[in-house]
C-alpha cells in the first residue's frame, strides 16, 4: 500500500534517532546561501527580461528554442512528476532506476535540494492557507494591499524566509534513504549540470563560442527563468485565483492558462481536494502531462501501484455550491 505524505508526517514523531541532515546549510540557510538564492532568482529573470529584445534579429536559432524547451519540460516534469506526485505525495511507486532519474530530473530544475523541497510541499498541504503554511498568499489578510504584499511573498518571498521547515519530521523516509539523501546534498552539481549542458550542445552543434552563448542564454538562464516563475504561480496565482469546483480546506484553484507551462500541476484545485492523486486534471479537456506521462511508466512496469482517482471519487469530492466561493474553509469543514 502506498504511505501518503500524512503518514509520513505522522511516523516522524517517532522516530527513535535521530536523522542526517539532507540538504546544503540543514535547517539554516547561512548567508552564503542567501547570496546563491538570490543570484538564482535576479539574474534568470533579468535574462527573461533581456530575452524579446535579443530574439528581434540576430539573438536565437531553433536550436537555442529546442534546448530552452527540452531542458525545460525535462526539469519541470522532473518537478512534477518526481518531487510533487511521487516524492511527497506517494501517488505512485518507481522501480529504483526511474526513482533515481526523477530525482536528478528534479533537481535539474534548480529550485532546490530534493529533501527541503518535498519537506517544505508537505508542510504546505499540512497548514494550506492557514498559520504554518509556508507560502500562502493570504498570510498578510484579504484587503487589496495585504494581498499584493501576500503574492509576493508566496511567489518568491518565502523562500528568503530564515525559519525552515523540520526536515526530519516531514521527510523522514527521504532522509533515511543514502541515494535520495546524496542527490539532495548533490543538489550544486546538478544545477552546474543543467546550466552547462545546453551550452556544451550549443558550443558543439554550431562550432563556436556564440553558438555556446546563446544556448546558454535561452536553455539555461531563460529556461530557469521561465520554470521558476511558473512553478511558484502555482504557489500565489493559484491560490489567489481559479475555480473551486471541489471541495479542500483552502483557496486553492483551477488556473487553466497556466496548464501547459506547469505540466497540469494549475488544475491546483483538485489536487488540494485530493492531495495522492495522480492525475491532478482529471475532466476530459484538462491538459495533464505529467498523468500522461506517469501513465507510460505504467505501461512500461517503471511505476506501479498508482493512485489513479475513479469516478465515484472525484464526484465524492465536487463542491455544492458550484465552485465559485472563494471562501477559506476550515478543517473541520472539509473533513
Amino acid at each position: 500500500m502506498t504511505t501518503s505524505s500524512s503518514d509520513v508526517i505522522d511516523q516522524a514523531g517517532a522516530a527513535a534517532e535521530p536523522l542526517p541532515s539532507g540538504t546544503l546549510g540543514g535547517e539554516q540557510k547561512r548567508s552564503i546561501e542567501q547570496i546563491t538564492l538570490l543570484l538564482f532568482i535576479v539574474v534568470p529573470f533579468l535574462a527573461l527580461l533581456a530575452a524579446v529584445p535579443l530574439a528581434w534579429g540576430w539573438g536565437v536559432s531553433w536550436l537555442d528554442l529546442g534546448l530552452l524547451v527540452f531542458f525545460y519540460f525535462l526539469g519541470c516534469h522532473g518537478i512534477t512528476i518526481g518531487f510533487h506526485r511521487h516524492f511527497t505525495h506517494g501517488s505512485f511507486k518507481a522501480r529504483r532506476p526511474l526513482r533515481i532519474a526523477l530525482a536528478i530530473a528534479g533537481s535539474m530544475a534548480v529550485e532546490g535540494p530534493l529533501v527541503r523541497w518535498v519537506a517544505d510541499h508537505r508542510r504546505h498541504h499540512k497548514f494550506s492557507d492557514h498559520e504554518g503554511d509556508p507560502h500562502s498568499p493570504w498570510r498578510y489578510g484579504e484587503t487589496i494591499p495585504a494581498l499584493l504584499k501576500g503574492l509576493f511573498w508566496a511567489h518568491v518571498g518565502w523562500m528568503f524566509d530564515e525559519e525552515q521547515t523540520p526536515q526530519d519530521k516531514y521527510a523522514p523516509d527521504l532522509l533515511k534513504d543514502p541515494t535520495m539523501r546524496r542527490i539532495s546534498r548533490q543538489f550544486v552539481l546538478w544545477t552546474t549540470v543543467s546550466l552547462l549542458t545546453p551550452p556544451l550542445i550549443g558550443g558543439l552543434v554550431t562550432w563556436s563560442w556564440w553558438g555556446a552563448f546563446t544556448a546558454f542564454f535561452w536553455g539555461s538562464l531563460v529556461r530557469v527563468a521561465l520554470l521558476h516563475h511558473v512553478t511558484w504561480s502555482i504557489n500565489s496565482i493559484c491560490h489567489a485565483v481559479g475555480k473551486q469546483p471541489f471541495k479542500s480546506r483552502d483557496r486553492s484553484g483551477n488556473v487553466w492558462w497556466l496548464a501547459i507551462l506547469s505540466c497540469g500541476e494549475s488544475w491546483h484545485n483538485l489536487h488540494h481536494a485530493d492531495p495522492t492523486s495522480a492525475r491532478h486534471g482529471v475532466e476530459r479537456w484538462q491538459l495533464d502531462s505529467s498523468a500522461r506521462i506517469i501513465r507510460w511508466f505504467e505501461q512500461l512496469g517503471w511505476a506501479y501501484d498508482v493512485r489513479w482517482p475513479s469516478r465515484s471519487r472525484i464526484d465524492a469530492r465536487r463542491n455544492t455550491d458550484g465552485g465559485g466561493s472563494r471562501r477559506r474553509r476550515t478543517p473541520a469543514e472539509a473533513a
